[in-house]
């Protein structure tokens, strides 16, 4: 068995929390307020691609690295990305990226997984270090404060403030040394293979992914314990080997 995790760490988008509308419903309605005629299908198809290419250009400088300034110009970004029907008409797609901007940082925005709050009563009563280790920017704390068990938590790693965006091998340095514990004394959960799951292995943490959609650990390939369905699943996790 391996060693008993003294921390756990939770990603937070898609982990713990969902945007409620979707993206793409926001991205929609905001759009269409300033003269867009995408579709929601079509703002949906097209802004993981946005993601995609603001992460490409942010890495060309220097790898995984960000801040409040370089997060906030980056989703101004995927914004003009997204809207391309207005890419003649900076004004709309300026006041479209402040509208979101806005709403993104809203407790009324976003809702808590139900198996949030259970989890977080069940491993704090174990006296288990809790935190969230995310890619997010200083928003994050304006919106869990508003989400209870978030509120209470006193351990939060957003990578606008660390300095650098998961997977980097930094971030996952600074998160255990913040917490002054050894690197596999840390678990973090997460819904990322990539970001989450094999960057935190690749630090010599402990990982866990959950998908709440489908079997995320036989389609990765990955051990069948190291995949969860739901948050719940974690303490019963913690017996077997991860």
């Amino acid at each position: 068995m391996s060693t008993m995790p003294q921390a756990i760490l939770f990603d937070a988008v898609g982990t713990l929390l969902r945007p409620t509308p979707s993206v793409a419903e926001a991205y929609h309605a905001a759009g269409q307020r300033h003269g867009s005629r995408l579709t929601v299908a079509e703002i949906g198809a097209t802004f993981d691609d946005a993601v995609t290419a603001s992460l490409a250009t942010d890495e060309a400088a220097e790898p995984h690295r960000t801040s409040e300034p370089q997060e906030r110009q980056r989703w101004r970004a995927i914004v003009d990305h997204v809207f391309v029907d207005l890419k003649d008409d900076e004004p709309a797609r300026a006041a479209i990226f402040e509208e979101l901007w806005q709403h993104f940082a809203s407790i009324e925005s976003w809702s808590l997984f139900a198996d949030v709050e259970p989890v977080w009563q069940e491993l704090a009563g174990a006296e288990i270090v809790l935190g969230v280790a995310s890619n997010f920017d200083a928003r994050l704390r304006t919106i869990a404060a508003g989400l209870p068990p978030l509120d209470r938590c006193a351990h939060w790693f957003i990578s606008s403030e660390v300095g650098y965006r998961k997977p980097a091998p930094n971030f996952f340095a600074r998160a255990a040394d913040a917490l002054g514990l050894a690197a596999e004394q840390i678990l973090l959960v997460g819904d990322d293979v990539e970001n989450d799951y094999r960057a935190a292995r690749a630090a010599g943490w402990q990982a866990l992914l959950i998908d709440r959609r489908g079997d995320a650990a036989t389609r990765h390939g990955l051990p069948e314990q190291h995949g969860l369905r739901r948050l719940t699943e974690v303490s019963q996790v913690l017996a077997l080997e991860i």
